[in-house]
């Protein structure tokens, strides 16, 4: 295992001029000896291109990537000690599942009791233990994956493991089932993980810290907590969650104290009663779990109209609308609404509202 530190910046083009020639931004990360982390953004955000640069499959176009202290930049995966899973299998048809996964074993002159050691404990951990004598070539897709992830997790020796969007192909039970096995093999092997996706909820069930990122930028690096309850940009706020953070305008005083909301004048609650925000135009943020009903006229609370209602058998999705923005708010599926067109009012300020300047968190 290795402490992985990257101080660069990456372009494909030979000389970027601006933001947008880059494919990573100038960034500075350190991802922990033993650590589980996730990648996380849209397509074309970055990730796949920073976890190529951690692999030695790509070099960074400035800068350097340091494994335990040591220059690794230009040395190859191989030099690195790197194990990488890709987003499609990667194995041997004509091979035994148990041969699949001794191979990388094997290249490495590992004594022959200790690769059938380990093979039959990480097949015991992908629950294919049954299956080490087949061929490859007649399994599912789904299957070949897992020896591809086992054939990622065989070596005991490795810096890092890399996972490429790794779950494309598993079907969607298979994949919940795969999500708690690789955080069990974590804990097991403690492993340095890394773990690159665009699916939110393999990130945050996966991982320990996750890196959000958007158009080549490190938006936040924190626990799945910390993303839900203080995202520290909008874009962060947008994105984690289903749905993500309501934010709607706000405008505070002289004297730093919160006078309108949507257009609306508002007396903060006493969660918020001696918070000090700067003078001027702010965005509120709220999540849909956080913004509730309440009392007619209650400090904090926003005067809204219905626009719709849907039961979502867990839970009950509120739309509303203020002053032309939109509103979601998640309520239990006991709790009787109003129809659409009637007046609402949510608790739009508490304690865990944030506020935003510029599309960053105010401390």
């Amino acid at each position: 295992m290795a402490r992985i530190q990257l101080d660069l910046a990456h372009s494909y083009r030979p000389h970027p001029q601006q933001d947008s020639d880059y494919a990573l931004l100038p960034l500075k990360m350190d991802f922990e000896d033993g650590g589980a982390y996730a990648l996380l953004g849209p397509s074309g955000c970055g990730k796949t291109t920073m976890l190529n640069i951690m692999s030695g499959l790509l070099v960074p176009s400035h800068g350097t990537v340091l494994f335990d202290g040591r220059d690794v930049t230009r040395a190859t995966p191989q030099d690195r000690n790197i194990a990488q899973v890709f987003q499609f299998p990667v194995i041997y048809d004509t091979m035994t599942v148990a041969e699949n996964l001794a191979f990388p074993l094997k290249n490495r002159k590992v004594p022959a009791a200790q690769i059938q050691a380990r093979v039959g404990q990480i097949a015991e951990m992908l629950e294919m233990s049954h299956q080490l004598d087949m061929r490859a070539a007649g399994l599912s897709a789904d299957q070949k994956q897992k020896i591809s992830l086992g054939r990622g997790l065989v070596r005991s020796d490795v810096a890092a493991v890399l996972f490429d969007e790794p779950l494309t192909v598993i079907d969607p039970h298979l994949k919940w089932q795969l999500r708690r096995k690789l955080k069990q093999i974590h804990h097991e092997l403690k492993l340095t993980l890394i773990y690159v996706t665009h699916d939110q909820v393999e990130a945050l069930t996966f991982a320990d810290q996750v890196v959000v990122m958007s158009r080549g930028k490190v938006m936040q690096l924190g626990t799945p907590d910390a993303l839900f309850e203080r995202p520290a940009h909008t874009f962060v706020g947008h994105f984690i969650g289903s749905p993500g953070m309501n934010f709607v305008p706000a405008e505070a005083d002289a004297s730093g104290a919160l006078l309108q909301v949507a257009g609306q004048r508002l007396v903060p609650p006493p969660a918020l009663a001696e918070r000090a925000l700067p003078a001027g135009a702010l965005r509120v943020g709220v999540r849909p779990e956080y913004l509730a009903l309440s009392a007619a006229g209650a400090p904090g609370a926003l005067q809204c109209s219905v626009a719709q209602v849907q039961d979502l058998g867990t839970s009950q999705m509120l739309t509303a609308t203020v002053g032309g923005h939109t509103l979601k708010a998640r309520v239990a599926p006991d709790v009787e609404l109003p129809p659409v067109g009637a007046t609402v009012w949510l608790q739009a300020l508490g304690a865990h509202t944030c506020f935003y300047r510029n599309e960053e968190l105010l401390a």
